[in-house]
C-alpha cells in the first residue's frame, strides 16, 4: 500500500487545499456539533435556482436527455452563449470559439494547461482568487504576484502591470468583478491594460463569472469587447453559478480565439469530457430566460452590500473599498493586529478570522488566502437577517480587543 508523501508528484506537494473550502468544512462541522455559526465565508448565493431553469432540467430528464453530448459542449447551449455575448457586450463568437465545461474553475484550469509552459510567468494581481497561483504552479508556470494598494482601490494599475512584464511573461490573469474585493474595473481602466497587453503580446485570461452581479447602476465591461486586438488574445471565462444561483449544477464556459479553445477541448477530452447534459439544458434556459431573476438578486445583494459596508465602516480604524460587484467586501482590519482578548493574541488575518469564528461565531476568510494579509473577506450572499446578526457579533468581538500585553509581545 502506498502511504508515503514521497510517492506523490512534486507538484502536488507544492499545492495547498483551497482555504475557502477548508474554512467552509470547519464551519459545517461546527454547525453539525450544534454551534450557532453564521457563515459569511463561501461565495454561494443563498437564492434558489430560478423555477423555469429547474423545470427545464426536469423536462430534460423526462425527455431522456441523459447521454453524452459533444466533448466541447451541446451546440444549442453554445448558441445561447453567442446570443448572450451579442446582447450584453456586442461581441460575436462562433461555436468553435466556445467551450462548455464542468464549471468556470474547469475552464480556468483547461486554459492554464493550454497556455503555460514550464517557466512561463503569469501576472496575477493581489488580492486574487485562491486557486489562481496554484493552477499556474500545477502547469510548472511561475505566478508573478503584483500587490495592489488601497489608494488604487485594489486594482491593477497600468504602471504596475507594465513593470511586472518580463521576456518570460505569457499571460495576465484578471478577475473582474473581483473575488475577494468586489471591485469592478471601468472600461477606461481596462482599455489602458489592454493597450499594454496588446503591445507586449501578453495573453489575457479574464475571469468574469461575476459579471452580472454589479451595482450602483454600472455595467460590467467584458475585456474582449475593448477592441479587436484585445479580443484576439483574450480568453473570457464565465458560467451560470453566481448570477443564476446554480453553483451545484457545475456549468461554466469560455470564449476566445479558436486555436486556444480547440486546445482546451483537447485537454477536456482526456479529463472530464463533456459537462452534465442536464445542466447544459438548464443553462440554456438560464441564459435565455432568467434575466429578470438576476435583476431581483442584484437588487437584494446591493441592499445587503450597503448595510454591511456601513456597519464595517462604523468599526473604528477599519477601511473598505466601495465594492461595486460580486458579493464580497474586503475590509482592512490590520489596525487590530497585535491585540488580544483573554490571552488570545491577534497577529495575522488568520488569527483574527479564528478569533471571530470562536468568539463571534462568524465564519470569514482571512486575507492571507488571497495574497493580502491585512484584510478579511466578508460575503454578503447570506440572508439580510444573518448579516445583521453577524455584524453585531463582529462589532462586539472587535470591541473587546486590547493592545497586546508586554508579556505576549514578540521578543
Amino acid at each position: 500500500m502506498v502511504t508515503s508523501e514521497t510517492s506523490l508528484a512534486k507538484r502536488i506537494l507544492d499545492i495547498g487545499h483551497s482555504s475557502t473550502m477548508r474554512i467552509a468544512s470547519t464551519t459545517i462541522q461546527m454547525k453539525a456539533d450544534g454551534i450557532d455559526v453564521i457563515d459569511l465565508c463561501v461565495g454561494e448565493p443563498n437564492f434558489p435556482t430560478p423555477e423555469n431553469v429547474k423545470n427545464a432540467a426536469k423536462r430534460a430528464i423526462d425527455d431522456d436527455f441523459t447521454k453524452y453530448t459533444a466533448n466541447e459542449g451541446y451546440v444549442p447551449l453554445k448558441q445561447a452563449v453567442i446570443r448572450r455575448y451579442r446582447e450584453d457586450h456586442n461581441l460575436e463568437y462562433k461555436p468553435d470559439e466556445i467551450i462548455i465545461s464542468t464549471g468556470a474553475k474547469n475552464c480556468l484550469y483547461n486554459a492554464c494547461a493550454v497556455l503555460i509552459n514550464k517557466g512561463d510567468e503569469v501576472i496575477i494581481p493581489a488580492p486574487y482568487w485562491v486557486s489562481y497561483p496554484h493552477m499556474v504552479r500545477m502547469m510548472q508556470g511561475v505566478p508573478v504576484i503584483v500587490e495592489t494598494s488601497e489608494k488604487d482601490d485594489l486594482q491593477l494599475t497600468p504602471k504596475k502591470f507594465k513593470a511586472a512584464i518580463t521576456p518570460k511573461t505569457k499571460a495576465l490573469l484578471l478577475n473582474n468583478p473581483s473575488n475577494p474585493s468586489g471591485i469592478v474595473y471601468s472600461r477606461q481602466q481596462l482599455e489602458a491594460l489592454a493597450e499594454i497587453a496588446v503591445a507586449e503580446s501578453v495573453i489575457v485570461l479574464t475571469d468574469e463569472v461575476y459579471e452580472k452581479l454589479v451595482y450602483d447602476g454600472i455595467r460590467n465591461t467584458c475585456f474582449a469587447s475593448i477592441n479587436e486586438q484585445a479580443k484576439a488574445q483574450t480568453i473570457v471565462v464565465n458560467g451560470v453559478s453566481k448570477a443564476y444561483a446554480m453553483t451545484g449544477w457545475r456549468l461554466g464556459y469560455a470564449v476566445g480565439p479558436r486555436e486556444l479553445i480547440r486546445g482546451m477541448a483537447k485537454i477536456q477530452s482526456h479529463s472530464t469530457s463533456n459537462a452534465c447534459s442536464i445542466s447544459q439544458i438548464a443553462a440554456i434556459e438560464a441564459l435565455d430566460n432568467a434575466q429578470s431573476d438576476v435583476a431581483k438578486m442584484v437588487a437584494a445583494y446591493q441592499q445587503r452590500r450597503d448595510y454591511m459596508l456601513s456597519r464595517l465602516l462604523q468599526i473604528p480604524h477599519v477601511s473598505c473599498a466601495q465594492a461595486q460587484g460580486a458579493f464580497y467586501l474586503f475590509p482592512n482590519f490590520s489596525a487590530y493586529y497585535d491585540t488580544e482578548y483573554q490571552g488570545n493574541v491577534i497577529r495575522t488575518s488568520q488569527d483574527l478570522a479564528y478569533y471571530l469564528l470562536t468568539q463571534a461565531r462568524v465564519a470569514l476568510v482571512p486575507g492571507d488566502a488571497f495574497g493580502m494579509g491585512k484584510f478579511i473577506r466578508f460575503s454578503y450572499s447570506a440572508s439580510m437577517k444573518n448579516i445583521k446578526i453577524a455584524m453585531e457579533r463582529v462589532a462586539e468581538a472587535i470591541s473587546k480587543l486590547q493592545p497586546v500585553s508586554e508579556s505576549n509581545r514578540n521578543p
